[in-house]
């Protein structure tokens, strides 16, 4: 027999702090009984589509906990109020009595998470925002034909047609498809929506960056990774593992998809559905509980990567860009000497969204660094003090010439 969920109420007097951004140890977080609470950054990047004031019924502080990771923004009780506390393990079971709840919370991350990663595609790939149009997947296609990937380029053809039956390229698509056909040994395997448990081969296509979508997907075998085509070029967003969750966004807000997925290796996915995910929301919080989780740890991320923009030392960006990829696994650094990141130094590049003309320059001079190698393609490193080191250089560097222009320095 489960224990009985006990919640704590907390009180607060106007101007009490409540939570404190870089705080580590975040293992609860609050709603709003009654009272207004501001929330603030130290950084303000980008501002958020909502307003920093909350009231009744809302929440703060979930992103931390449920990712296990410092605070990201600092609290403040505008009148005395009164907080709900709920403790990280208690998520669960505040769920499966208010499934209401749970869906607020997904759905809030989820509007958070596309309007972070807009940002990220502006400050770094240089767009203007996500390619959320189904047209984009003729631009998909066009990269795979070019780079002699001919079954993903006849897949992406297709799919554009079959979004975009009256596009300006369909004519296009349709000679290009003809004239790559003779090279495509296996047909790349399209699933129908009954299909739930669905097996990829490794390269296979999963979902197109701008295809519209109404799945979700839990890897249950294999790893898949997360990308965006943009100006002829491939940019690795993520590599995800055995039981990570992706694909949600558009499940939840009814939108084209904002990234492309990809079979990194042969993988075995579960296809969950809108009726499936309210059922489950219902039924499985565990399930739910580890989505919020790891919407959390995006969000969480997601932030340290716009944070990484405001350094302008390109070099500087890709030592910070190696600490976030450690923070992001939750690497202890204590613990671990040496490390081999699961991407190369053109993905690195890619990651912090370089310029062509200036990569091969910064890449060789961040190779000059003896304690970083490639060793099949992937970076290693000898010893993952030296990252910290190399980022800690940096950043004060970055505040230094912050102070020298009367700046407010990075967090």
């Amino acid at each position: 027999m489960s224990t009985p969920l006990q919640l704590v109420f907390l009180n607060f007097t106007q101007g009490s702090y409540i939570i404190v951004e870089g705080k580590r140890n975040a293992d609860s977080f609050f709603i709003i009984r009654s009272g207004n609470v501001r929330l603030s950054k130290e950084v303000q990047i980008v501002a958020e589509e909502r307003g920093d004031v909350l009231g009744p019924g809302d929440f703060f502080g979930v992103v931390s906990t449920m990712s296990g990771h410092s605070h990201i923004e600092t609290a403040k009780a505008l009148t005395d109020v009164t907080l709900i506390s709920v403790q990280r393990d208690q998520f669960s079971q505040l769920i499966q009595g208010t499934a209401p709840v749970a869906m607020k919370i997904i759905m809030q991350f989820s509007r958070r998470m596309r309007y972070l990663d807009e940002a990220l595609t502006r400050l770094t790939l240089k767009n203007k925002a996500a390619e959320e149009n189904p047209s984009h997947i003729y631009n998909v296609a066009e990269y795979y034909a070019t780079h002699n990937q001919f079954t993903q380029a006849f897949f992406a053809y297709q799919k554009y047609i079959k979004h975009c039956p009256k596009g300006e390229n369909v004519q296009a698509a349709v000679e290009r498809m003809k004239k790559i056909a003779p090279y495509i040994k296996t047909p790349q395997t399209e699933f129908t929506a009954g299909e739930t448990v669905r097996t990829y081969a490794k390269d296979s296509i999963i979902f197109f960056e701008g295809e519209p979508g109404n799945e979700l997907f839990i890897i249950q075998k294999g790893s898949v990774k997360i990308i965006k085509i943009t100006e002829d070029n491939e940019i690795l967003l993520a590599v995800l593992k055995t039981g990570d969750i992706f694909g949600e966004m558009a499940l939840l807000e009814s939108k084209p998809r904002a990234a492309g997925a990809v079979a990194y290796e042969d993988c075995q996915l579960m296809a969950v559905n809108r009726d499936n995910f309210q059922h489950m929301i219902k039924t499985q919080p565990q399930l739910i509980t580890r989505l919020t989780t790891l919407l959390s740890e995006r969000i969480w991320i997601m932030y340290r990567q716009l944070a990484n923009t405001q350094i302008s030392d390109p070099v500087g960006r890709m030592y910070d860009m190696l600490q976030i990829q450690l923070d992001k696994k939750k690497i202890d650094v204590a613990a671990f000497t040496s490390y081999s990141f699961d991407f190369g130094l053109k993905e690195l590049i890619n990651m912090v969204g370089l310029p062509k003309a200036e990569s091969a320059l910064v890449g060789r001079k961040m190779m000059e660094n003896r304690a970083l190698q490639t060793i099949n393609d992937k970076l290693f490193i000898k010893d993952i003090k030296e990252i910290i080191k190399q980022n800690a250089y940096y950043r004060k560097m970055q505040h230094l010439e912050k102070v020298r222009q009367g700046n407010k320095p990075i967090a």
